[in-house]
């Protein structure tokens, strides 16, 4: 099992809207946005299931997930791959998970129908090719904040 390194946590806890890849029931790919995702720990993350009645039904049915997290304006990104559960609220399982939805989303709380657990199988930081001519983070991000505020 693949575990979370410091970076791939920063990246996570400070763009918190991961992309989730899962399988329809007719095999096609299914990729939804979700908001409220949480690093449980170095092998778990999860998120709160506010709207999301197509991805709980596909994880039912197939529960490999794929995960991607990006920093748009650094150029890197987080991909975790793993195995969801859905945890009822009022299940013992939830405990486990509470106390970090109620720091982060504790106004969102009320909302969630249930949460959805990943356990990491893999998880990689893949950088943009920018960095391999040289580009440093600061870099990147100065020009892409500057694009970022010209769109206005």
């Amino acid at each position: 099992m693949s575990k979370l390194t410091a970076p791939m946590r920063t990246l996570i806890e400070s763009y918190s809207a991961g992309a989730v890849a899962t399988v329809n029931a007719d095999g096609t790919p299914a990729v939804s946005p979700k908001a409220t995702f949480v690093v449980i720990d170095d092998g778990c993350l999860a998120f709160g299931n506010i709207r999301s009645p197509g991805t709980i039904t596909n994880i039912r049915a197939c529960p490999d997930v794929e995960v991607n997290f990006i920093d748009v304006l650094t150029r890197r990104a987080v991909r975790v791959k793993g195995r969801a559960e859905i945890v009822e609220r009022e299940s013992a399982a939830a405990t486990r998970l509470l106390p970090a939805f109620e720091q982060h989303w504790a106004p969102y709380l009320d909302l969630m129908q249930s949460f959805v657990s990943i356990s990491i199988t893999q998880a990689e930081l893949i950088l943009s090719p920018a960095y391999d001519v040289g580009h440093t983070a600061e870099d990147l991000r100065r020009v892409n904040l500057e694009k970022l505020s010209n769109l206005r």
